[in-house]
């Protein structure tokens, strides 16, 4: 437990200094937004001290996988931070977020076609893409999805060709996979399958579905919330990051089922020749 303590400090400080991240680099930030992402920073900080410092984790998985988490981290924080530098170009303008806007306004233009997830973007307003806001989101949502598209990408081919997970070091599915119980239902590389293509499907289609859910159960969001910097950064990001992580869990899903088929055959090849040798 001791040699678990610093990884998870690190871990927690890590954690809120991500969620305090656009109340520091936005300017203007009032008082009391900036207690409100403190305290929720506290909050996610200690979730994840108590859950990287336990023996065994509740909620979050692969924790003992790295750098399963480690890229996911990553790219969240890459897309609230540049995020945060496009809102931040809004009031103090500046060359590093006149660039970060450039590109986004850039992407939200190439990536505002029908049936895009940019688009589809556009049914969080109430006014569609006649909303005042509707510049904004563009940019915001064409920024945060290429960032989010290419950073998976590339983290599923760090996955595959470094071989994750690392062979030779014991993998507890247990630990790692705190949700998946092994000792249920059938065969568990096929449970394991069935549900990395389920998190593969949500995954590619959230980005449609969501703001599909809130338009028609919600009737869209007023402007003026998305005029608020914050709010835009958390959204995008949310939008962006939950179907992402669930690809890359689907993903590792398939690979712990590939490594577990492995296993099996290897110990009944080893079985058949300690047979035929005795």
């Amino acid at each position: 437990m001791v040699s678990r303590l610093p990884g998870a400090i690190i871990r927690a400080i890590l954690v809120m200094a991500l969620a305090v991240l656009p109340s520091v680099v936005l300017p203007g930030v009032s008082v009391d937004s900036k207690q409100m992402a403190a305290l929720v920073a506290l909050f996610v900080g200690l979730m994840i001290f108590f859950e990287y410092k336990a023996e065994a984790p509740s909620l979050i998985e692969f924790r003992d996988a790295p750098p399963f988490n480690s890229c996911r981290f990553g790219l969240l924080f890459a897309v609230v931070a540049l995020l945060s530098l496009v809102e931040r170009d809004e009031v103090a303008p500046g060359s590093l977020g006149g660039l970060v806007s450039a590109v986004g306004a850039l992407f939200g233009h190439m990536l505002d076609f029908n049936g895009s997830p940019v688009r589809m973007a556009a049914l969080l307003l109430e006014g569609g893409i006649d909303s005042v806001a509707w510049p904004a989101l563009r940019s915001a949502a064409g920024l945060a999805y290429a960032v989010g598209f290419c950073g998976t990408g590339l983290v599923v081919l760090l996955l595959v060709s470094a071989g994750w997970p690392w062979r030779g070091q014991a993998f507890n599915v247990w630990v790692n996979l705190p949700t998946f119980d092994p000792t249920t239902g059938k065969d568990v590389v096929s449970r394991l399958r069935r549900d990395a293509g389920i998190n593969l499907l949500l995954g590619f289609f959230l980005p449609f579905v969501i703001p599909a859910v809130v338009r028609f159960g919600l009737g869209g969001i007023g402007a003026e919330a998305f005029l608020s910097p914050q709010t835009l950064i958390w959204t995008m990001a949310a939008w962006v990051f939950i179907p992402a992580s669930l690809v890359l869990r689907g993903v590792a899903m398939l690979r712990v089922a590939q490594m577990v088929r492995q296993k099996r055959r290897a110990s009944a090849l080893a079985y058949d020749e300690a047979f035929f040798a005795a």
